[in-house]
């Protein structure tokens, strides 16, 4: 049963992946990348590594992924107020992708299956953390560094876009260029 669910989620991982990559419309593809990463923390959690699919979640599906949301709205690189509404042809491949998910994760949930015994000593969230910070500290930092840096240089795009100038106002077929005593050029004064 196990091994029917691990399938099936990595199919739901895959095919989202491919649907993320080949979507035009930018905010989709978020949500296909968002259904990927919850199928994988699935699967990490049936590979007994809880940690690993608690930070897959809060990590990617969480905050890079509001990240990447927030540089796609700062770049303004879609419309989605002049687009269509969506048809039954947009919406099917998101919804099957996501009853998938929610039935593998229901199937967990309500299977009896017997605790897994670890081979391995288990570790908490305390020593990992430890662990992750003394040895891979500068790796962290260099990410971390990255991703401001992508948040930057989003920022500096959306403010280099200067808005069009106002449209001039029509002008009074009346009124022209006023010459010296507020006449207007071939008046007499008289």
């Amino acid at each position: 049963m196990e091994a029917t669910i691990f399938y099936i989620l990595a199919a739901v991982t895959v095919i989202a992946t491919v649907f993320a990559i080949t979507e035009k419309h930018t905010v989709h593809a978020i949500m296909y990348v968002v259904t990927s990463f919850f199928a994988l923390a699935v699967i990490f959690f049936m590979l007994a590594a809880p940690v690993v699919a608690v930070f897959e979640v809060i990590l990617y599906a969480g905050a890079i992924m509001v990240l990447f949301l927030f540089v796609i709205m700062m770049l303004d690189l879609g419309h989605p107020e002049k687009a269509a509404e969506p048809g039954i042809r947009e919406w099917w491949p998101a919804l099957l992708l996501g009853g998938i998910v929610l039935s593998a994760i229901i199937m967990l949930l309500t299977a009896r299956a017997p605790a897994i015994v670890g081979t391995g000593a288990r570790i908490g969230v305390r020593e990992f953390a430890l662990t992750l910070f003394r040895k891979y500290g500068i790796a962290v930092e260099i990410i971390s560094m990255q991703l401001l840096f992508a948040l930057v240089g989003a920022l500096y795009l959306g403010k280099s876009r200067t808005p069009s100038p106002p449209a001039p106002l029509p002008e009074d077929p009346n009124s022209g260029p006023k010459g010296e005593g507020g006449r207007r050029p071939g008046e007499g004064g008289k």
